[in-house]
């Protein structure tokens, strides 16, 4: 592992939604890259975890917005958002979980160097699910693993997601059918032996972006190694949950969190 992943080259402010959360633009290193990330930091929290959010999408789609990282900031969580290699004048091409998994891992070295960050957690939101439970594998001092509406095979993502192939077949480089392996190392679901964190899964079962199945299979390979799981299922809920049925999931959550820092 290169020991200056992480490292912070460049930093700026950045106008902030809400007054109690301070928001800044980072500029940090990821394999010898300088990738770009957004920091939220509450401002009057004296105890602090750290907490990683892994973006969903690629490129400009599902891009991280302010708004919601303040509003996991503004519960106590000193957070940090990669936008991922390649993207807001960041260096390289994000590849959609391939290489590009680097820049998460780094993110978390990132937090591990912030003063009065004790404890990090990991969420990851589509696509960032696969990004978080591969950070928790490779860092199992992770305090806890969230995924929302997260993606956990990315072959089966290649067979609901029509709309998705041709990108995916350009920057996986071909098919599940003909590139297995390429597609099983996306796929965090074959190392989860390797992940300590406990997880806590949230999906929205009307879910057509990434479909309730993804969860499933998740939750069923982590209860099969007898790991700690816990599932909030949603049945009337799709891949975006309306606003007040999201702050009072967010809430949920970060309490969840909170009380795996109080175990841990």
């Amino acid at each position: 592992m290169n020991n200056q992943n992480g490292q912070i080259v460049d930093i700026y402010r950045f106008p902030s939604p809400n007054p109690k959360v301070e928001l800044k633009v980072i500029t940090y290193l990821s394999d010898g890259l300088r990738v770009k990330g957004m920091l939220a930091e509450p401002k009057f929290a004296d105890v602090r975890d750290g907490f990683l959010y892994l973006r969903g999408g690629i490129k400009s789609v599902g891009m991280v917005r302010p708004a919601r990282i303040a509003q996991f900031a503004a519960e106590g969580f000193v957070v940090f958002a990669p936008y991922y290699r390649g993207n807001q004048g960041g260096e390289g091409n994000e590849d959609f979980a391939g290489e590009d998994r680097e820049d998460a891992f780094s993110a978390f070295q990132l937090l591990k160097t912030i003063s009065k960050v004790r404890n990090i957690h990991i969420f990851g939101f589509s696509r960032g699910g696969v990004m978080a439970l591969m950070t928790g594998i490779k860092f199992p001092e992770a305090t806890s693993v969230v995924t929302w509406g997260g993606v956990s095979d990315m072959s089966l993502t290649y067979l609901e997601r029509n709309d998705l192939r041709r990108m995916m077949k350009r920057v996986i480089g071909g098919t599940p059918v003909k590139y297995p392996d390429r597609y099983e190392e996306r796929t965090p679901l074959y190392e989860l032996e390797q992940l300590a964190a406990p997880v806590l899964i949230i999906h929205g079962v009307k879910d057509q972006n990434v479909s309730v199945e993804h969860a499933r299979r998740l939750e069923r390979r982590l209860r099969e190694l007898d790991m700690p799981v816990e599932s909030w299922y949603f049945e009337d809920y799709t891949h975006y949950f309306p606003p007040n049925v999201n702050r009072r999931v967010v809430q949920d959550l970060t309490k969840w969190m909170k009380i795996q820092s109080k175990e841990w």
